[in-house]
């Protein structure tokens, strides 16, 4: 199954909506994550991730539910170890260096 995370936006790099780059705080994890579908998101604002793209806003108290819903299944430290490809800044980085995620198929 595929799973959207909420992260505030803690900072923001590069100014062509194409690129932009977004410094995101998962619940005390931080990772970077591509902009390029939320050209008006702004420092302090949440966003919904998947696969290393914000893909929508998210108001503070329903990012906070899910923050305390990840904490007690535990999930949180699987959210620090998973890395996301994440847009094309500084080149194709559309897989890190150990290769794109697995994909799960529910078929």
């Amino acid at each position: 199954m595929c799973l959207a995370i909420p992260g505030k936006v803690e900072g923001i790099t590069g100014s062509d909506p194409i690129t932009r780059m977004g410094r995101i705080n998962f619940g005390g994890v931080i990772k970077e994550a591509s902009l390029a579908y939320l050209p008006d998101v702004r420092i302090g604002e949440y966003v919904l991730v998947h696969v290393g793209f914000a893909l929508s806003k998210i108001d503070e108290e329903e990012a906070k539910k899910v923050f305390q819903y990840l904490e007690q299944i535990g999930e949180l430290s699987e959210l620090a170890e998973a890395q996301f490809p994440t847009g094309a800044k500084g080149g194709d980085r559309s897989a890190q260096a150990n290769g794109p995620p697995p994909v799960e198929n529910k078929t």
